[in-house]
């Protein structure tokens, strides 16, 4: 355990967010996204894990440490509902929140088209997988900078 870290963040996931640059692209999936098969394809090459935890909590441990793009509308992006793009389901929501509580502004996610979402994937850097049993609970962050003092 460490100070003033979110004792969610496993050793291998601060090493993937701390080794991603600006404009990188994580995915933090739930347990149905084929996450080790698109991982195969990623920077990191593995899929990383946080078990035993939702996609909201996953991603608020996640935010606590990692900045999201302010250049680019893309900064966070939602796999959408199948036949009903505008659908944000409840776990959704929850993610759009910890992100509104990260960022202290509204800035909502983009949706993206199920099968473009693992096309996406297959392109980012890494794959977190998170326990969350929900469905669409995928999502994908670009990472941003921090600002010199």
């Amino acid at each position: 355990m460490l100070k003033s870290l979110n004792p969610a963040l496993t050793a291998e996931v601060l090493y993937i967010l701390r080794s991603m640059g600006h404009g990188d692209v994580v995915v933090i999936s739930d347990t149905n996204f084929p996450a080790h098969s698109v991982a195969k394809s990623t920077t990191f090459g593995r899929v990383a894990m946080m078990d035993n935890i939702t996609m909201p909590r996953a991603l608020g441990a996640i935010l606590s440490v990692l900045p999201l793009d302010t250049f680019v509308d893309d900064f966070a992006m939602r796999m959408e509902v199948v036949d009903d793009p505008s659908q944000i389901p409840d776990v959704q929501a929850e993610a759009q929140a910890e992100i509104d509580r990260a960022e202290g502004a509204s800035r909502p996610m983009i949706g993206i088209d199920r099968f473009k979402f693992y096309d996406l994937a297959k392109n980012s850097y890494a794959v977190i997988q998170t326990g969350e049993r929900r469905f669409y609970g995928c999502v994908m962050l670009r990472k941003g900078v921090i600002p010199p003092q």
